[in-house]
């Protein structure tokens, strides 16, 4: 586990791909079990430690995690997660199956909006994105950016305006884009680490207690495409 941040309230730690954030069905340990015996090591603390998860990001996605430490930041953040006073960014490396977006002008690329309505099917764990809204569906709002472009992939950063079940992954391959290696979005095959190329990147927000701005940025991981990619951003 690494640990990004940590004061008295807050602890923010660079998620692996392939970690639960929570515990579910599988059994297996979830991240912030990790980030609980961590602390009780650490600070020698007795009994139970507190902990509370305030977002999750989707096993196979990697990157920064904001965790509470005390029940006073974690109704704060709730509240600022809720109102959309933290600002998380995302990196994407996706494929490109529209001609129209095969060639980026990186350079003078502003934010493109987009905006689905989404259907969650819970059996197959997977959202459907729709152009006009249908029955059950939530409206799905998010701002995209190529920052660099390989002969295969482009990098997009990303920045979410509402915070849907995969919204990131559906609605990039609703625009003919998916997310390398998310084979359950049409990606053509999958990462060898189980990981698909989305990164939870940096994280921006009024500290809850102390009001101190807070700006992290999380390492890419250490694959050759990211670390190409990343000589590319303009």
């Amino acid at each position: 586990m690494e640990v990004v941040y940590e004061d008295n309230h807050i602890i923010i730690v660079n998620k692996k791909s392939g970690e639960i954030v929570q515990g579910d069905k599988t059994g297996d340990v979830p991240l912030s079990d990790t980030v609980k015996a961590y602390i009780k090591e650490r600070y020698q603390k007795p009994g139970e430690v507190f902990l509370g998860v305030v977002h999750r990001l989707d096993r196979p996605v990697s990157g920064l995690v904001v965790f509470a430490r005390t029940s006073k930041a974690l109704t704060r953040l709730n509240k600022m997660f809720a109102e959309g006073q933290v600002h998380k960014t995302y990196w994407a490396i996706v494929e490109m199956r529209n001609e129209s977006h095969s060639t980026f002008n990186i350079q003078h690329s502003a934010f493109n909006e987009l905006t689905h309505w989404l259907v969650r099917n819970e059996k197959q764990n997977k959202s459907y994105a729709y152009d006009h809204e249908v029955p059950h569906s939530k409206k799905a709002i998010l701002r995209y950016r190529p920052i660099a472009q390989s002969d295969r992939y482009t990098l997009l950063e990303v920045n979410l305006l509402t915070g849907r079940h995969h919204q990131i992954r559906c609605q990039l391959a609703a625009l003919g884009m998916p997310i390398k290696g998310d084979l359950k979005y049409g990606a053509k095959r999958s990462n060898p680490d189980g990981s698909i190329s989305l990164l939870s990147h940096r994280v921006e927000f009024i500290h809850p207690v102390s009001k101190e701005k807070i700006v992290l940025e999380s390492p890419l991981p250490e694959d050759n495409l990211w670390q190409t990619l990343k000589k590319l951003v303009k």
